[in-house]
């Protein structure tokens, strides 16, 4: 059976896996994204302190980061359960001993369940969440990283923008539309207004970097 996650997995012309018994879900994108993103992880996390992950989603990526930064803790989350479920089941397969199990957070709450924990959280990732869900998680995603992250710290995003109000590739018109047609709170962004809200919350806009399939890498550090 298959199973779709709009909180994370809805990327351009691609099926989003299938549930294993085991609870392991795939997501197609993951194998064909991750390389290029762990090149800029690489080149723009700060050299220590611990990942936290918002929309984790299957889990493959986190299978595939943590390891270039143990002993450092990667700490994915998603609020869905059944996402949670693939996370674990990914992450007890794996034996990578700096994968965490996954949090329930809801990048739009007010207040997100690692709060109440003590962890020294540099980096915040986020991998296809903000077209895919309503604008109220996005401007939910720059608050928590503004309560968490330390002075320094890196918040990366990656996904398809708008740029100065306009596409910057036909796909990404055609997956705008998709995106308008299932839930009219969904939609690719405009990378100006994303860098407006963080900044206004003390997040600085450091770089932006191309990425396959016409996505970005988007980088923002606590100022």
């Amino acid at each position: 059976m298959k199973q779709f996650y709009p909180c994370k997995y809805l990327e351009k012309n691609i099926d989003i896996g299938k549930i294993m018994n085991n609870s392991k879900q795939y997501a197609p994108a993951t194998q064909r994204n991750r390389e290029p993103i762990l090149e800029v992880l690489l080149r723009v996390l700060p050299p220590s302190g611990n990942i936290l992950e918002i929309a984790s989603g299957t889990g493959e990526h986190s299978l595939f980061f943590a390891p270039a930064f143990s002993p450092r803790q990667w700490i994915p989350s998603d609020p869905n359960p059944t996402a949670r479920n693939s996370i674990e089941a990914w992450r007890k397969e794996s034996l990578i001993e700096n994968i965490q199990s996954p949090l329930n957070i809801n990048a739009g709450s007010s207040r997100w369940e690692i709060e109440e924990q003590e962890l020294n959280i540099t980096t915040i990732i986020n991998i296809n969440m903000i077209h895919i869900s309503p604008w109220s998680a996005c401007l939910g995603l720059m608050e928590g990283a503004s309560r968490i992250l330390p002075l320094g710290g890196i918040l990366y995003l990656y996904g398809p923008y708008k740029q100065g109000g306009k596409h910057t590739a036909p796909s990404n018109e055609s997956f705008d539309q998709s995106l308008h047609s299932q839930n009219p709170e969904w939609g690719v962004r405009n990378l100006e207004e994303v860098i407006q809200v963080a900044e206004e919350r003390g997040l600085i806009f450091q770089e932006k970097v191309e990425m396959p399939a016409n996505n970005l890498s988007v980088i923002f550090q606590k100022q």
